[in-house]
């Protein structure tokens, strides 16, 4: 008997143990797109035509994916083909520990994650200084009418490409 009781006891604390590390790791349930301020309705997904110099972002307002046509010098940059094609995105957090980069509301977010043919790349948010030498990333870098993707050059400056809706 005492041994079943013992038993209980350190299930019973396990579970504690449980729950305590959930509420603290997840305070607003789990890994959705939680609002940057509580009680705040997170933004709509961004929907219509986004250009830039390097090519387009069409989104058609599901939040999961979009029609990218960019060209041969930012499909470098960023990883995946030129051209145009389907691929799925999803604004992440930057790297928060023990979890890496969560998905989050485009507003807060610090990276955009891209899905195409099954290759999946990370592409900073964020606007470079005029000289390159810094960059602002996090809270409203991304809004309803720009999407700045963040890169550095060789020499470590770092450089914007804007896509703007219209």
């Amino acid at each position: 008997m005492k041994k079943i009781l013992i038993g209980l006891g350190v299930l019973l604390l396990a579970a504690v143990m449980v729950l305590v590390y959930h509420r603290f790791t997840y305070p607003y349930g789990g890994l959705d797109n939680y609002p940057y301020e509580p009680d705040t309705p997170a933004p709509d997904p961004h929907d219509g035509l986004f250009t830039s110099g390097h090519g387009t972002m069409l989104f058609n307002g599901d939040g999961e994916t979009v029609e990218l046509d960019i060209d041969d010098e930012l499909s470098e940059l960023i990883g995946l083909p030129s051209g145009r094609y389907t691929a799925e995105y999803c604004f992440l957090t930057g790297v928060l520990p023990p979890h890496g980069s969560m998905p989050t509301r485009y507003d807060v977010a610090h990276e955009l994650s891209l899905t195409a043919d099954g290759k999946t790349v990370v592409v900073e948010v964020g606007i470079a200084s005029e000289d390159g030498s810094t960059a602002t990333v996090g809270t409203n870098m991304v809004t309803p009418e720009r999407i700045p993707l963040l890169f550095s050059d060789s020499s470590g400056k770092r450089f914007n490409v804007m896509f703007i809706k219209g």
